[in-house]
């Protein structure tokens, strides 16, 4: 049967398992019963090579396929994030303040449908390496278990992800060439002044005039030092300072994000917040420092592999169904690490539901699992037939 249908015969399984995740979310690297569980199941379809502690608590398992042929790496994240479920599902997560709101526990599932099917059929040649990751959520995990050596370890050639995305019809797959996700980098701005009586600034250093003037001479960064038709995004994000209407504190905090995907701009966005900050500081009389720390790189995607994924995508959904030159986002994902180093694609697949991803009434939908697993078995399939 083909891997459309004979997958479809895993739905009420992979209903249950995807369920079971979304009652037990762990974050970052601590994906100790998550790992377990997948090991369970890699277990019960066959699957003897298994690896263990990857980054912490990764996967990676091995299905050998009918004779000699390279390695397709399948990656999936595992973890969840730290926000309060408000669902209200009778499968809703049992865990406080943790809950699966970008659909991992589905992703997780999907892979786990594809690796049921090919340790089943074991209809091509080489080798598929199954990667269950923790740590998208913040941690780079992905970058972790491209450190501890996975691309060379299991001599993986190329590799691929999937993700889900409430905001495309159930079904369809989104995909570009080239740049898909922006890099993310973090700056933290601590300003430091001399507090004092609110009816007194006279006597004081005041760092929050200093905190609104830094802020808003950020906005000029994007506006004024950035050419408008590229891509940039300079947002401040958080601010905390002050205890009392009547006391002027003595110090403050700035937190921002920003998006890039050009190594000049991102040093072009580095090098204006530090002239910002020690300009500013400067000018009202109190002392700041910037911390800036690069985060994710670009998500860039292997043009060949990219064109060659929406074609299996096609085989899945149809041709109106896959828009390969979706273009590009300001998101970001740490799946771009193991892209650094292997060619492959990243793709989006539609789950046609209301909440947005990091939504606590965000919830995977159990019907898109199939479709994403018969995705990874036929892309295997295609890529290396017998």
């Amino acid at each position: 049967m083909p891997p459309v249908n004979r997958i479809a015969d895993y739905a009420e399984d992979m209903k249950a398992w995807r369920r079971w995740m979304h009652q037990h979310p762990e974050l970052q690297f601590d994906c100790h019963e998550t790992a377990a569980f997948v090991v369970a199941r890699l277990k019960e379809f066959g699957i003897t090579e298994i690896h263990e502690g990857i980054a912490q608590s990764g996967v990676v398992a091995i299905i050998e396929g009918q004779g000699d042929g390279p390695t397709i790496g399948l990656r999936a994240d595992m973890d969840a994030l730290p926000m309060q479920e408000t669902t209200g599902l009778d499968y809703a997560s049992t865990a406080e303040g943790k809950m699966h709101a970008c659909g991992h526990d589905g992703h997780t599932t999907m892979l786990l449908g594809a690796a049921r099917y090919l340790a089943e059929t074991r209809n091509f040649k080489g080798r598929v390496a199954l990667v269950f990751q923790p740590a998208e959520e913040g941690g780079g995990g992905a970058g972790v278990m491209v450190e501890e050596g996975i691309m060379e370890r299991f001599d993986i050639s190329e590799v691929y992800a999937l993700h889900n995305n409430p905001s495309v019809p159930f079904g369809e797959f989104v995909t570009t060439p080239g740049p898909i996700m922006a890099a993310v980098d973090t700056f933290h701005i601590h300003i430091d002044g001399v507090g004092g009586h609110g009816a007194y600034p006279h006597e004081t250093k005041d760092p929050v005039v200093a905190t609104l003037g830094i802020c808003n001479a950020i906005q000029t960064i994007v506006s004024r030092n950035h050419k408008s038709l590229d891509d940039l995004v300079v947002s401040v994000t958080q601010i905390h300072t002050g205890s009392a209407d009547n006391v002027i504190p003595d110090a403050a905090y700035i937190n921002g994000t920003v998006r890039t995907f050009d190594p000049t701009v991102q040093d072009m966005v580095e090098r204006r917040l530090t002239e910002i900050v020690a300009g500013q500081a400067a000018s009202y009389g109190v002392a700041a420092r910037l911390t800036y720390e690069r985060g994710y790189p670009a998500t860039v995607n292997d043009a060949r592999k990219t064109a060659f994924a929406a074609d299996v995508a096609r085989q899945i959904a149809g041709d109106k169904a896959v828009n390969d030159e979706g273009g590009r986002e300001m998101g970001a994902e740490d799946f771009s690490y193991m892209l650094e180093r292997r060619p492959g694609a990243y793709l989006f697949l539609g789950q046609g539901t209301d909440a947005g991803l990091h939504n606590p009434n965000y919830n995977f939908n159990d019907e898109v699992a199939p479709i994403g697993a018969s995705f990874f078995a036929k892309l295997v399939e295609t890529s290396q037939p017998l």
